[in-house]
């Protein structure tokens, strides 16, 4: 799995970093630990203000703050708090790990903890896809400490930077001491930005054509991580379960708000929705409240959907 596995060459400094982390380095402040499972659906630990000790590393994190088993010489796990990966329901589940909100390309033994980073640890079944790029549960990351240490320039693309939708996304953000710039839907912009994408998804699809993230989107679970898929023109919004299955297709009026990433590319966020009423219910959403701890959230009728739904 990729974004929970450690190198085995690592492996050694995740074991030893229980007694003493990696020590040399300041220690990371404003970090918060959330341990959940089924993609958020339950809450089993949010540590606020976990122990740390020096440098840390986010298996060393981890280690210090939870009862860890590991496989594989310690570079992969297994199990936290007695919750373990493997089979269930004949469907296999697994460990996996994001970091304010993106997953990580490398292993937690070999990935620092930075101050404010938002690490959370999901067990999830992995049947439609064991690649989520970015989830939207980590909110208002990564939009305020960025990627690896680093913040990142925010940029809200909007097919009305007049309408409702796109004043409600910039405010939202610049609330929260974000400093987002405005721009019209599919303008050019620094490719380490972060962008958030706010229009019908018919213009987001034909405004931004060949962008790899929004293609990705179209394709479902599999090449994006996000359980929803639009109909060819828009009209539509077909929501998935765990194994990429069609639960129910919700017509005009329904929204989404989801995030995902190509390779190594800032991660692209989409508030969005069927037709002008869903993109207003989502931009309405666009708030922790209505996000943490959710991989992708769907809106219709004034209710917030989790993704992927619950099998039926």
């Amino acid at each position: 799995m990729r974004a929970l596995l450690a190198s085995a060459a690592a492996a050694g400094l995740a074991l030893a970093a229980l007694g003493c982390g990696l020590g040399a380095g300041r220690a990371p402040s404003a970090v918060q630990l959330l341990v959940t499972r089924d993609f958020g659906a339950r809450a089993l630990r949010l540590d606020r203000a976990p122990h740390v000790a020096g440098q840390e590393t986010v298996m060393s994190l981890l280690l210090r703050n939870h009862r860890v088993g590991t496989r594989y010489g310690g570079g992969f796990v297994q199990s936290i708090d007695g919750l373990a990966g493997g089979q269930e329901g004949g469907h296999s589940v697994d460990w996996f790990y994001y970091v304010n909100g993106v997953e990580a390309r490398k292993g937690a033994a070999a990935t620092n903890v930075n101050a404010g980073d938002h690490i959370w640890w999901d067990r999830h079944d992995w049947s439609a896809t064991n690649d989520v790029p970015a989830v939207v549960g980590s909110f208002p990351e990564p939009f305020l400490n960025g990627i690896e240490g680093k913040r990142l320039p925010v940029r809200v693309e909007c097919a009305d930077v007049e309408g409702f939708p796109c004043h409600a996304v910039v405010q939202r953000l610049r609330a929260l001491g974000v400093p987002a710039a405005i721009a019209g839907l599919g303008s050019a912009g620094e490719i380490a930005s972060i962008r958030v994408l706010v229009a019908p998804w018919r213009q987001i699809a034909g405004g931004v054509g060949g962008d790899p993230a929004i293609e990705s989107i179209a394709r479902g679970p599999r090449a994006s991580g996000v359980y929803a898929v639009f109909s060819q023109d828009g009209s539509s919004l077909t929501l998935q379960d765990q194994d990429g299955a069609a639960v129910r297709t919700l017509g005009a009026g329904a929204g989404l708000i989801a995030a995902t990433r190509s390779g190594e590319d800032a991660p692209v966020w989409v508030v969005t929705g069927t037709d002008a009423a869903g993109l207003q219910e989502a931009a309405s959403d666009f708030s922790a409240k209505q996000l943490d701890d959710r991989f992708a959230v769907a809106v219709a009728g004034g209710q917030a959907i989790p993704l992927p739904e619950a099998r039926r």
